[in-house]
């Protein structure tokens, strides 16, 4: 798995094409370091930046934006409705693939120190990176902005991490450190700032003080007015929405809007958005609207329509999803975004990747496509209306097992290719051969784990197939009858390829336990798989 961090550094300027466009080029110039949004903002004089990288490459790229910055942003002209307090606000490194938070961490500190010493500026680290409690919350760390600096700088409690405790008026100072997924988002009001500021003040964690806190955990607050857009926004940051959601906040917005008896013209988002932050969204609006909208590319649609995400800028959903942008595999193609005749070929090719696993993942994903597309054909048609209900139980399972019987055809490759890159490892000295043991064990665990993923998900669609066999338009009988026979081959190729890994694994009792589980698992299929053909030959037209 490849090592990915996110950068994403808000420089304070927003206005000047040239300037912003100095400073992309310096982090496209950089090697391993891949440039994938920036987004200016005019009114409030601040562009945000992201790119991705290996850990070391994004600390360079932050660096060569640094100087390019340090050479074209005088702060002592700066203005805007966002808070800021340096030419580089702030800096943070986000985990994405294969790194850990202390990894980012070590990225903050490298990119901090290395900062100060080259230009001479304050650095405070901030986040997960913080030294002490009172620095970990950014608003903390920024409190007085730019126009304090001169003061602030002068108490022992706010001397920096990192460089000189003078005044650097050209620059200010920066804030780096590490974080989650920081989600930038902005509810648009017809009305003032301080109706908009008011709003913020109610949903924002910190509330108006300790004795006044608001609504939404993890979330931050502020009202500004957008002067080239002609209305104000309730401008958010989402610190983790696993706790609070981007609906959430978008209809707590509304709620308090009404209220007040303001407008709400859509939202924005500012840079990137995780994958799963607008499916939350959209499983939200589906289950509170009794919603059938299975695929991704559609509820994303819903999503962008509910929350008015395209009312200021058209929202491309490859260019603003980060998993869009940065794909599992890195560079290359993987497996299954192959034409099929490219795929059948690679298989027939003298490799042993792609081989019997990703085969059986590829079948068991055609059987429950078959299997959605059965009790697709009955969905929605006038002759099974009574159906409908049924099918909107029946149809997602199938829909989701797809997807992710999908995933595993790549995934079976890769497993198989840790384990032969494990084999290659050197074994001269006994310290080599206890490494090549451990790394050649967990290699044939995870090959064991993707077959048995594979079985346990097929496994999970037999009571679903059961029922669709009852009641599925006939003229998809043939259909139906391929997705069974295609998911025992899956179970079958599963079966076969957990037994070949267990074969050289060390442990006896997980060896034991996995055989007979994967045993049954073959066992129930067999039974189900003949109930399934038979349910199907007994029905009449």
């Amino acid at each position: 798995m490849s090592r990915l961090v996110e950068c994403v550094p808000n420089f304070s300027e927003g206005n000047n094409q040239e300037v912003i466009d100095a400073i992309s080029q310096a982090v496209v110039q950089t090697p391993g370091c891949v440039l994938l949004d920036v987004d200016a903002g005019p009114s409030t004089n601040r562009t945000v930046y992201t790119f991705v990288g290996r850990p070391e490459d994004v600390v360079e790229g932050a660096l060569n934006a640094s100087r390019a910055a340090f050479q074209l942003i005088d702060m002592r002209r700066h203005k805007g409705e966002h808070p800021r307090m340096g030419a580089l606000d702030v800096c943070p490194f986000i985990p994405v693939r294969g790194v850990s938070m202390d990894d980012c961490v070590l990225c903050a500190q490298a990119f901090g120190r290395r900062l100060a010493e080259e230009l001479g500026v304050p650095v405070y680290l901030y986040g997960e990176a913080a030294q002490t409690a009172s620095r970990r919350s950014l608003p903390a760390v920024r409190a007085g902005e730019y126009e304090a600096l001169p003061e602030k700088l002068k108490q022992a409690e706010w001397t920096p991490d990192f460089g000189p405790r003078s005044f650097v008026p050209s620059w200010g100072a920066t804030a780096t450190g590490a974080r989650k997924f920081l989600i930038a988002f902005n509810i648009n009001l017809l009305s003032t700032k301080e109706q908009a500021h008011r709003i913020a003040l109610n949903l924002r964690e910190q509330g108006r003080g300790a004795d006044q806190p608001g609504c939404l955990k993890k979330v931050q607050g502020i009202g500004w007015y957008l002067e080239e857009k002609h209305l104000a926004q309730v401008s958010t940051n989402l610190l983790d929405f696993e706790v609070t959601a981007l609906h959430t906040v978008y209809e707590e917005t509304c709620r308090e809007a009404k209220e007040l008896s303001l407008p709400v013209v859509g939202s924005q988002l500012v840079g990137l958005v995780p994958l799963q932050a607008l499916l939350d969204a959209a499983a939200f609006y589906c289950e509170r609207e009794n919603l059938f909208v299975l695929e991704e590319e559609q509820r994303i649609r819903l999503v962008v329509n509910r929350l008015g995400l395209d009312s200021l800028s058209p929202f491309n959903p490859k260019e603003r999803i980060i998993e869009y942008l940065v794909p599992e595999g890195g560079p290359e193609q993987s497996l299954v975004d192959k034409p099929l005749c490219a795929f059948v070929r690679e298989v027939g090719a003298r490799s042993a990747v792609p081989g019997g696993g990703s085969v059986a993942a590829a079948s068991a994903a055609m059987g429950a496509s078959l299997a959605c597309m059965a009790g697709l054909m009955t969905y929605g048609r006038r002759q099974f209306e009574h159906l409908d209900v049924v099918m909107r139980r029946l149809i997602p399972p199938f829909h989701a097992a797809a997807a992710q019987l999908t995933a595993l055809v790549d995934g079976d490759a890769r497993a198989f290719t840790a384990c032969l890159e494990a084999m290659k490892l050197p074994r001269s000295t006994p310290e080599e051969k206890d490494r090549r043991s451990a790394a050649l064990q967990e290699g044939l665990r995870r090959a064991v784990a993707v077959p048995l993923a594979l079985a346990e998900t097929v496994a999970a669609l037999w009571p679903a197939l059961q029922e669709l066999a009852l009641c599925v338009n006939l003229a998809c009988r043939s259909d139906l009858q391929v997705a069974a026979k295609a998911l025992e081959m899956g179970m079958f190729g599963a079966y076969f390829n957990v037994l070949i890994n267990l074969k050289d694994i060390s442990d006896d009792k997980f060896k034991d336990q996995t055989r007979q589980h994967i045993a049954s698992l073959l066992q129930e299929a067999r039974t189900q798989v003949a109930l399934v053909l038979s349910r199907l030959e007994d029905r009449q037209e």
